[in-house]
């Protein structure tokens, strides 16, 4: 092949390219947006004009015997009491919309707790003709009055004899709405098979923080055999689980509300999913719930249910008549949760009956608190103060015994036993109060009694107090400290390092250890820069509170006295050789049990 063969081979190629990119899109052009929806109306026109015979046929296709059902015009009912008002749709005869009448939205609007923009619910059976959505049926609706009580009753009717029936039964306050499901001669029409209501919703954001808001939305559930579980709350990715042993209730929580469908009886069995809609800053996770119906419960008239849609307020829900529906507000392990549920909302929730301002309870629930635990205080300082009166004598022993640390254990035993030290009781009385502080770690970010209360410059004592912020991404600051100086934390950590350097004035602590405890009040500062406002101040207020209890112990603690005390122990312990406590018999037990080890090891 010659070079001019060449040269007309690329001509030709490059010619045909050119055809098919030019010539070829010009032979087929794309229809433009305009073009399309004009294409969307005609197809919706053409098939709105479709006869009503062949609308008919589809009809029954689909619904079968329910197809007379499956048309009509869909009208709204609405019903309320004090604290909650419900929209429901006579199509499907469903609840459509939920608003809590005394709570509103970060931005000051009405709170929906689900909407037919955010939640659907179905009610799937099985027909003759396959599954079947009884959600879309069209139904009768109906009010009543029952005394108080009022109903909404939506019946969609085959034939005398034959009809789906549900009501909704709502008392003049709470957040409870009753809920009956009935078929009434249906079983030659719908097969004898659990009816599967399924629950799908985007958890709105209704909270300033986003963040915090995410991931503490999760689907709860109570399981007969199990009790009571959740969904990973912190996870964005995708998380289910599939509940095969009959179930109580379903929840979808978020911070501060949640949704709840609960079993009189029990569902058979169900199946619970979330996750994060990536991108979506309008919804904090979508949530599913399925749980079986027992046909059986639907056919004999014990197909009787409730809807919870109301706050995360502990009391709240400790009225609800489901097993551990309180469990929808997190209160800390079982030791923790004791104390919050006995001591610390008992007493919040009674200063909040006379006291308006939430700063304040703070306040009063710190002073109530040291008080009770000021005899541990007391305790814990005076055995502080023996240590530093016999730290002379433990560096002696350290300084003599060199890098020897059994030695230098045991003389220091030695040296306790002879002044009536237990090392150890120091430590008790702060294990005690531990419980305290982990009791309200848990409570005050849990507590909706403080969502949207303002509080000196914190505008909402529920979540962070921001005095000003940056949108620039600091890489590795946002991510650990968050894009705001949150003046509370602070505070809460420049008392935690004046507190630190009190209790060091008479600790025997040196060394590393000394550093660490300066160290640990500026990482918490990281970690506590985006919790409640009410926590960082709760613990700004206790630091202060035992800054000044400190000073006053000192002032009725005498060094010399203690001193005294200890010699004159040593003194008895010289005369009759002391009597060793079991504690100590044990450490010594320990400890030669350790030296036995030590020189097998070396042999």
């Amino acid at each position: 092949m010659d070079k001019n063969q060449v040269t007309g081979i690329v001509l030709i190629t490059a010619m045909m390219l050119l055809y098919f990119m030019y010539f070829g899109q010009k032979d087929k052009p794309q229809p433009n947006a305009q073009q399309q929806q004009s294409t969307q109306v005609i197809l919706k026109k053409s098939e709105a004009e479709l006869p009503d015979s062949v609308k008919q046929q589809q009809l029954k296709a689909a619904y079968g015997e329910l197809a007379n059902l499956a048309s009509g015009e869909e009208k709204d009912v609405v019903a309320e009491n004090k604290d909650i008002k419900v929209t429901f749709s006579s199509k499907g005869g469903k609840i459509k919309s939920v608003l809590l009448k005394h709570y509103l939205t970060d931005q000051k609007k009405p709170l929906y707790l689900l909407n037919e923009d955010n939640s659907n619910i179905s009610l799937l059976a099985t027909s003759k003709t396959g599954n079947l959505d009884l959600s879309t049926l069209f139904y009768q609706a109906e009010t009543q009055k029952a005394g108080d009580t009022t109903k909404v009753i939506f019946k969609a009717t085959l034939s005398p004899g034959n009809a789906i029936s549900q009501t909704y039964s709502i008392a003049p306050d709470g957040y409870l709405v009753n809920y009956d499901l009935k078929f009434d001669g249906m079983n030659g029409i719908l097969l004898n098979q659990p009816v599967v209501f399924d629950w799908r919703a985007d958890a709105p954001k209704v909270e300033y923080d986003l963040k915090q808001s995410r991931i503490t939305t999760s689907v709860n559930y109570y399981t007969v055999k199990d009790g009571f579980d959740h969904l990973k709350e912190t996870s964005d990715d995708p998380e289910s689980a599939t509940l095969s042993e009959p179930i109580k209730w379903v929840s979808m929580k978020q911070k501060f509300f949640n949704a709840g469908f609960i079993a009189e009886n029990e569902f058979s069995n169900g199946a619970v999913k979330s996750h994060v809609k990536q991108g979506d800053t309008t919804s904090l996770k979508h949530l599913e719930a399925s749980v079986a119906l027992p046909y059986n419960d639907l056919t004999s008239g014990k197909g009787k249910y409730k809807f919870y849609f109301g706050p995360n307020h502990y009391q709240t829900l400790k009225a609800v008549p489901a097993p551990d529906y309180d469990k929808n507000v997190y209160l800390g392990w079982p030791v923790i949760n004791l104390i919050n549920r006995f001591i610390v909302i008992p007493v919040f929730n009674f200063f909040e009956s006379f006291i308006g301002n939430y700063g304040v309870i703070i306040i009063i629930l710190v002073f109530l608190l040291k008080a009770i635990l000021l005899p541990l205080s007391y305790k814990s300082y005076i055995s502080t103060a023996k240590m530093k009166v016999l730290k002379p004598e433990i560096d002696e022993i350290k300084e003599r015994n060199g890098d020897d640390m059994q030695k230098v254990q045991a003389e220091q035993m030695q040296l306790y036993q002879k002044v009536g030290i237990n090392p150890i009781s120091g430590c008790i009385p702060v294990l005690l109060q531990t419980p305290i502080l982990l009791a309200m770690f848990n409570f005050f970010p849990n507590s909706i009694e403080l969502r949207q209360e303002p509080f000196l410059w914190a505008h909402d004592l529920s979540t962070y107090d921001s005095i000003f912020s940056w949108n620039t991404h600091i890489w590795g600051l946002s991510d650990t400290y968050g894009n705001h100086f949150s003046l509370f934390t602070f505070l809460m950590t420049i008392s935690t390092l004046l507190l630190t350097w009190v209790n060091n004035q008479v600790s025997t602590v040196t060394g590393p250890m000394k550093s660490v405890s300066y160290i640990m009040p500026v990482v918490f500062m990281f970690v506590l820069n985006s919790f409640p406002a009410g926590l960082s101040f709760y613990y700004l207020v206790s630091n202060l509170v035992s800054i000044g209890q400190q000073f006053i112990i000192k002032r009725f603690v005498d060094e010399d006295k203690i001193r005294g005390v200890l010699d004159e122990n040593r003194k008895k312990f010289a005369t009759t050789g002391g009597k060793k406590s079991k504690w100590m018999q044990r450490v010594e037990e320990a400890m030669k049990a350790r030296e036995e080890e030590i020189k097998k090891k070396k042999k």
